[in-house]
């Protein structure tokens, strides 16, 4: 498949999951609260592009979009949304615990900043292990708040780790914008101050994104230590669930609207022949159909379940 067939699969393929899981949320079908990746996509199709299928990524709440992108399985998210054993967490975890270690998705978590150390113990063990292997830990930026991040960029940092920090900047935390929190809204400063090299896209251009994770990880394998990428972006729809939220008061619709009218997907588009455009489209909607009819027929975790995977005993 050329390139460019391929970051048109994987942005649209994302972006119509998530359409179809904002218009069947509201029916109560979905168990699980779900964060959207709508308008973000580039970010994680651009960073899977630049990652092999062996290389590792370690997610946030709102992860769909990099569970997709690195290959995850679309049965078992769907599954999983809807609260089915046949999930990729038997139906236990939800939207915001999506993982396919298969795929080198190694899980994501519903606490900010958790899985940033995560990613950094998991690229310590490929470096004792002298795996030529990556990891990428993704992130929004309310977890650059938090002090597990410069704990773990500093010590990735000094072990010379093979990590790639990207922060997913659409500058706000929740309902909170960047500049409110942070008296300096530098992130790559940031990194830099604890000998991180750092990098900033500016325009959410998935090709871009892919260009600058390249060099990174290329960086990454020639023993270099870590890198810091982000990616500035924007959601559109709600900091939780499949409305807007402009009535809300903390932003407007003006402030998205360059984002909306520069959408990676139809600039993806664009670069395709029409009829090689359509085919992509067709054979991507069967398989969305074929994943939410599976999640539908597929049944509730039984009550043997209920003690299982919930702990490991060490003898």
């Amino acid at each position: 498949m050329r390139d460019d067939e391929r970051v048109y699969r994987a942005l649209y393929r994302i972006r119509r999951v998530e359409e179809e899981v904002a218009r069947v949320y509201p029916s109560d079908a979905i168990k699980s609260p779900v964060h959207l990746s709508i308008g973000q996509e580039a970010v994680s199709v651009g960073l899977c592009e630049a990652l092999r299928p062996d290389d590792a990524v370690f997610g946030t709440y709102r992860s769909h979009a990099l569970y997709l992108a690195k290959g995850g399985d679309l049965r078992a998210m769907i599954a999983e949304l809807y609260g089915r054993v046949t999930g990729c967490a038997k139906g236990k975890g939800g939207s915001m615990h999506l993982i396919d270690v298969r795929a080198g998705v190694f899980g994501a978590s519903a606490v900010v900043g958790t899985t940033i150390p995560h990613a950094v113990g998991y690229a310590y063990a490929v470096r004792l292990r002298r795996e030529a292997r990556v990891v990428a830990a993704v992130f929004g930026d309310g977890a650059v708040d938090e002090g597990v991040f410069y704990e773990s960029l500093n010590f990735a940092a000094l072990k010379r780790l093979p990590v790639l920090f990207v922060c997913e900047n659409n500058a706000y935390a929740i309902h909170t914008h960047q500049r409110l929190r942070q008296h300096r809204p530098d992130a790559c400063a940031r990194a830099e101050a604890l000998g991180v090299p750092a990098e900033r896209v500016c325009d959410g251009d998935v090709l871009e994104i892919a260009r600058r994770a390249r060099d990174a990880v290329d960086a990454l394998r020639a023993g270099e230590g870590p890198r810091f990428l982000e990616c500035a972006t924007y959601r559109w729809k709600e900091h939780v669930g499949p409305g807007d939220d402009w009535a809300l008061g903390y932003r407007d619709a003006a402030e998205a609207k360059p984002w909306i009218e520069a959408d990676a997907v139809p600039r993806a588009a664009a670069r395709l022949p029409e009829e090689a455009a359509r085919r992509i489209r067709a054979e991507v909607e069967a398989e969305i159909a074929d994943a939410f009819a599976f999640a539908e027929a597929s049944p509730f975790p039984g009550p043997e379940e209920l003690h299982t995977d919930v702990y490991r005993s060490v003898r």
